[in-house]
């Protein structure tokens, strides 16, 4: 069964009409007749009843119709889109990042980005960050967005800070931190600490963390996979929860008091090279000019 055999069928449907229907196609009223006759013949049954005079849809015609239809509509629609050349043309843009809270600071900057490149197609993967660098160092992508990492941890590209976040305690609005204009590591003992996984931390705070639940009993300490399980839990009132202030839900009705002692941490890009690379060049110009701010 070919297209062809389709769209002659179709067309015969449509002006029932072997005449006709080889005029609107462009071919020969026997090359009609035979794609007919060989789709017949491999679905074994009759789809027309023609007569010197007339051509008719038998029932089962009528039913195969509207599937040849569809195929048609759809071959036709595939084939337009490579017919004119500059349709094809698109600028690829592949940024990785652990975390969707990550992603969601890259907005403004890809809206600007596209007014630049109209044909800019950018692809937003959200994967851990091991494998992000490796993704990176292999050329599968342009530029991963994250916290910088430790010097103890060797990542094969540059890094380019977008802004500095600040570390905060998150807790319920009616916690008895309310007010507070910051919190301390002494402060948190006695409270039920949320936890989440170190991937989605750079490595200082992983350890931070690992010192907070330092001979804290099981009971005390709830662990989750991801930031908004951990907000949701702090909503709840299962305890607080220290984190980049970045991961915190914006919709969250939640306590954001800055630790103390604890600076603003680097958030930023990494990529490769800017070499033969236009949009990422521009898209690197574009946060560099926006960059210095503290969250």
């Amino acid at each position: 069964m070919t297209i062809f055999q389709m769209e002659c069928f179709v067309a015969v449907a449509e002006n029932l009409s072997f005449a006709r229907a080889a005029e609107q196609l462009h071919v020969t009223q026997p090359a009609v007749t035979q794609q007919i006759h060989a789709l017949e013949k491999e679905l074994n049954v009759r789809l027309l009843n023609r007569s010197t005079r007339s051509v008719k849809l038998t029932e089962e015609g009528k039913i195969f119709l509207q599937d040849a239809k569809q195929v048609v509509e759809v071959s036709e629609r595939a084939r337009k889109r490579f017919e004119n050349p500059d349709s094809r043309k698109i600028r690829p843009l592949t940024l990785g990042c652990y975390s969707f809270a990550g992603l969601f600071q890259l907005s403004d900057i890809l809206k600007k980005l596209s007014e630049l490149y109209p044909d800019l197609h950018p692809r937003l993967q959200m994967t851990p960050a091991r494998h992000l660098y490796r993704q990176l160092e292999e050329g599968d992508m342009d530029a991963v967005i994250g916290f910088r990492e430790a010097e103890t941890i060797k990542v094969p590209a540059v890094y380019q800070e977008m802004k500095k976040i600040r570390i905060v305690c998150i807790c319920e609005k009616g916690h008895r931190f309310a007010g507070r204009e910051s919190v301390s590591a002494q402060d948190l003992k006695g409270e039920r600490l949320v936890l989440f996984t170190p991937t989605l931390l750079p490595a200082s705070m992983g350890q931070m963390q690992g010192r907070l639940v330092e001979g804290r009993p099981l009971p005390e300490l709830y662990f989750c996979e991801s930031v908004e399980a951990a907000a949701i839990l702090v909503q709840a009132g299962f305890g607080i929860c220290v984190m980049p202030e970045l991961f915190v839900p914006l919709n969250a009705p939640l306590l954001r008091i800055p630790m103390e002692g604890m600076d603003p941490i680097s958030f930023g890009i990494y990529y490769r090279s800017l070499r033969g690379n236009e949009v990422l060049k521009t898209f690197v110009r574009l946060l560099r000019a926006e960059g210095g701010q503290t969250i």
